[in-house]
């Protein structure tokens, strides 16, 4: 079994695992992400309604209150300096009975109780101006300019590639079986799968299997219930039907279902809210998606459901508290929560990284920076949105630019090789997709999926193409070569 030491070791590789290790990629400590999928962005954070909060729905005096507006302050600026799509287009909380506009003068001023600037009340009239789709019972809004949309997946991938860069080891496809304290200032010792290593500081980021971290260092109870939410996604056809994410006004189990367009260009619409016990339950259901339709109407009319190209389902890691668990445990020093990162997680991710490196540093001892650190990172180039000059000169220089393989999103040969060879990579046809959009289109992988099969296969090492997955392990692709299977 392998041996490794570190200072730190991150337990999970969504955004926000991803994040705190871009952080602590500034200091000089060597520092370790373990993830039991194969990728990073394979839970939470890759089925999420992919939208920056403004911040006015936590309660104030929360830590999820506090993160959240300090994470979308920090987002315009991180996404710039990683290459990521964001857009500030601002949310709308729709109000369409008269009994509820105190709850909407209600929600403004927790908004500004939590510090969230120019949030604004505005009248039917100008709401009409600003989304002319808006249901017809509508009456007046909420106003949120500084909110705005991101792509989830891009932003963890590049947050893990910086903090690669920087010197951060990722251990995919490991799962971490047991913790064990070390005494009179011992490091913890770390088992996993593959591995045994130790480490001075650990740091809990495992979505909604956090509470089973927990209990592994930590006599002190942690509850976490998965939360579904299930959407739709609808082609880019669909895209403009509203211009500014576009919420109902909240209940206690969320911000409702919402319509949003994306940085891709389609129109989102989701999600539902349902405790579930399983947390592997990422199924849609007859119901639930029946939810999402009879919803969406309330804020928004006519939104096209025929242009649906998928549905899907996410968990949200919630407990009882509905705030975020960030901190040391007390009984078991060097063992950092960083748990319950439910939403606002994505819009808080930038602070949430700042506040755990920040806690972790202190346990080191407020190590030095790390000479050489870069802050920036440059994405995978998109040739859909580039000039077709700059396009035609990227192609002279790498060949492989020229030949488009995904004809709906026109992603081409090399940018999935790019994606392919990025540290950490991608080693899943999903893993692709949410690197360049790959399989994202109408057709949904129908026709560019045998041609990513083969050119993860080729760069790869011991990849053989009947062997690439969906998305890691127990999502097998192919079953054989074609007269080879036997068909009865």
């Amino acid at each position: 079994m392998q041996q490794a030491d570190y200072d730190v070791a991150i337990i999970g590789a969504g955004v926000s695992g991803c994040a705190i290790a871009r952080e602590l990629s500034r200091l000089d400590v060597r520092t370790c992400v373990i993830e039991a999928e194969d990728d990073v962005c394979c839970g939470t954070s890759r089925a999420n309604s992919a939208i920056v909060h403004a911040g006015f729905d936590a309660q104030p005096g929360t830590l999820m209150a506090r993160l959240n507006v300090e994470g979308t302050s920090l987002m315009p600026d991180l996404c710039q300096e990683l290459d990521v799509d964001f857009s500030a287009i601002g949310s709308l909380v729709v109000c369409t009975d008269e009994k509820t506009l105190p709850d909407l003068d209600a929600l403004q001023e927790r908004g500004r109780a939590n510090g969230v600037p120019d949030l604004r009340l505005i009248g039917r009239e100008e709401l009409l101006d600003m989304e002319p789709n808006v249901s017809d019972a509508a009456i007046a809004a909420l106003w949120a300019p500084t909110a705005g949309i991101v792509n989830p997946f891009q932003l963890t991938c590049a947050l893990a590639e910086n903090a690669a860069a920087n010197g951060v080891e990722f251990r995919l496809g490991e799962k971490v079986i047991g913790l064990a304290c070390g005494t009179d200032g011992s490091p913890w010792l770390v088992s996993t799968n593959e591995s045994q290593l130790t480490a001075r500081v650990v740091v809990n980021a495992a979505g909604v299997r956090a509470d089973e971290v927990h209990a592994m260092a930590s006599a002190t109870p942690l509850a976490i219930t998965p939360r579904r939410g299930q959407y739709y996604v609808l082609d880019t056809c669909a895209g403009t039907h509203v211009r500014h994410t576009v919420f109902a006004l909240p209940t206690r189990l969320g911000k409702g279902v919402l319509v949003t367009p994306t940085t891709a260009g389609n129109l989102l619409v989701g999600p539902t809210a349902e405790d579930i016990g399983d947390k592997d339950g990422v199924d849609t259901t007859a119901a639930g998606l029946a939810e999402v339709r009879e919803k969406a109407a309330i804020t928004v009319r006519d939104v096209p459901f025929r242009e649906c190209i998928r549905t899907f389902s996410g968990l949200r890691a919630h407990r009882e508290e509905h705030d975020f668990l960030i901190g040391e445990a007390s009984d078991a020093p060097g063992f950092v929560d960083c748990a319950a990162i439910e939403s606002p997680g994505l819009s808080a991710s930038p602070a949430i990284g700042r506040h755990v490196a920040g806690i972790v540093a202190g346990i080191l001892g407020n190590p030095p920076l790390r000479e050489g650190f870069v802050a920036t990172r440059r994405g995978i180039p998109d040739v859909a949105r580039m000039p077709r000059e700059e396009w035609a000169a990227l192609v002279r220089e790498r060949p492989d630019y020229g030949r488009v393989v995904c004809r709906c999103r026109t992603v081409t040969e090399g940018q999935i090789v790019d994606a392919i060879r990025a540290v950490p990579g991608a080693r899943s046809v999903d893993g692709v997709k949410r690197r360049v959009e790959a399989g994202m289109g109408r057709c949904q992988g129908g026709f560019c999926t045998p041609k990513i099969m083969e050119l993860l296969a080729r760069a790869v090492p011991g990849l053989e193409e009947g062997s690439v997955t969906k998305d890691g392990a127990g999502s097998p692709l192919a079953l054989g070569r074609t007269k080879e299977v036997d068909a009865s």
